[in-house]
């Protein structure tokens, strides 16, 4: 049985200030899988995650382009954002991507990647967003492999 944490998460900069203490945590190779609905706010944890690992350039929904890499900021670490949602499931066109080789050298951050993406990693983090009725974000993260021990060490409550 797997270990999960949750998060809840009011406002949208609620929603950023945990991506951004998430990032600060992230090294190359780090695979992170966002799952939810539309609107739970996978695009926004991610640009979260681009302000902590410190990377350059406008984070935006990759949905039409798939993927959007961003170079390595300060912190040395670059960031690859990926939406698999157009790809259906597609695994033939995941591995298209050559995510593999992008894990080499910087964190990887896929929506709607569960399922598919998972593969590319055993040692993933699955963060599964719901949105509640009453607009509060709720995040439920679920640690794989090292992130098993990793998880419980890292600050991510604000």
């Amino acid at each position: 049985m797997v270990e999960t944490v949750t998060v809840e998460l009011r406002t949208p900069e609620d929603t950023v200030a945990f991506g951004e203490r998430l990032g600060a945590s992230l090294a190359a190779g780090d695979l992170v899988l966002l799952a939810g609905p539309l609107g739970a706010g996978k695009t926004v944890l991610a640009r979260g995650v681009a302000a902590g690992l410190g990377v350059a350039g406008r984070v935006s929904s990759p949905t039409f382009v798939i993927a959007r890499v961003h170079p390595p900021g300060a912190r040395g670490v670059g960031l690859v954002h990926v939406d698999a949602y157009r790809l259906g499931g597609d695994l033939a066109q995941l591995d298209d991507l050559d995510l593999d080789s992008d894990l080499e050298r910087s964190a990887v951050v896929v929506e709607w990647g569960e399922g598919a993406a998972d593969r590319l990693s055993a040692d993933h983090l699955v963060i599964r967003l719901e949105r509640r009725p009453d607009d509060v974000r709720v995040a439920t993260l679920e640690p794989h492999g090292t992130w098993t021990t990793r998880l419980p060490g890292l600050r991510l409550a604000g």
